[in-house]
């Protein structure tokens, strides 16, 4: 059942993110003016697989290290980078869903696009596969501490309204002897159980132990 609902979670965020909220904005690029040797030393050297061609800061191409492979073949390793790039190129803006980001990979089969911003036509983006499981994880982690802090205060602010010399809280749970499968089980129960109430991590751990 919890696995049923983690995957319902991850098919609202696709459809709730933008490609801008996962996409890498540090962008690696070159100019169509710049030699395929110098290319081929940039992709060693950052252990990449192609990157955007662009000229004012506007996306004119790709190029990839299947470009310099084909660029050596020829014999002519000293050519531009615009003599070798691509330059009908799919993209996507930042601005989208990140839905159409994944319908776009399934599609194309390219291992990444290009993020454009749909006002200024800049290039601001590359996203891949990879950035986008990599956002969803955050994304899901940034929420289960959010729904965890919240829980807590909500029991906190139940607990001021509690008045007595002494409250008491009993966990009892069922466990047969050698039955290390419901033991383990349990001690996760109870530690969500103990993180709830806002018992503090130190605390926790050994309670747990």
């Amino acid at each position: 059942m919890a696995r049923n609902k983690e995957v319902t979670r991850v098919q609202e965020l696709i459809y709730e993110m933008k490609v801008g909220q996962v996409m890498v904005g540090n962008i690696i690029s070159v100019r169509p003016d710049s030699r395929m040797s110098d290319l081929r030393d940039l992709l060693k050297e950052r252990r990449i697989a192609g990157v955007p061609v662009t000229e004012n800061d506007r996306l004119v191409g790709l190029v990839s290290i299947e470009d310099f492979i084909k660029c050596l073949a020829d014999g002519n390793t000293d050519c531009t980078v615009a003599e070798q790039m691509t330059r009908d190129v799919r993209t996507l803006y930042d601005s989208d869903p990140l839905v159409h980001a994944v319908e776009e990979f399934e599609r194309y089969g390219f291992g990444r696009f290009p993020v454009v911003n749909r006002q200024s036509g800049k290039l601001v983006g590359v996203i891949t596969k990879g950035d986008i499981v990599r956002g969803l994880l955050n994304k899901m982690e940034i929420d289960y501490h959010e729904e965890e802090k919240a829980q807590r205060g909500l029991v906190r602010d139940r607990f001021k309204e509690i008045i007595a010399d002494q409250a008491i809280i009993t966990f009892h749970y069922d466990i047969s002897g050698h039955d290390f499968d419901r033991a383990g089980e349990t001690s996760s129960k109870l530690k969500k159980a103990l993180r709830r109430l806002g018992t503090p991590p130190e605390i926790l751990r050994r309670i747990i132990t």
